[in-house]
């Protein structure tokens, strides 16, 4: 791991900090560098998923409105 001097802003640090549960600054940083990171990849994978069904390469069709699988598509 690389070690870095930054300066922070310590209400949003501490903020971070009860958000993502975390009790050190470097575990908040840390958490918080991977949180945008995975966010960023579900909105891009959420996207990518949203042209496959613009695209009809997904059929949402076949799932009901509870989240089950209709029973009655052949």
């Amino acid at each position: 791991m690389a070690k870095t001097l930054i300066d922070l802003d310590e209400e949003a640090l501490a903020e971070a900090a009860r958000v993502l549960g975390t009790s050190t600054k470097k575990d908040t940083v840390n958490a918080a560098l991977r949180e945008i990171v995975d966010r960023r990849s579900r909105a891009e994978a959420v996207a990518r998923m949203r042209a496959m069904v613009a695209e009809g390469e997904i059929d949402l069709s076949i799932i009901d409105k509870d989240g089950g699988t209709r029973r009655d598509v052949a």
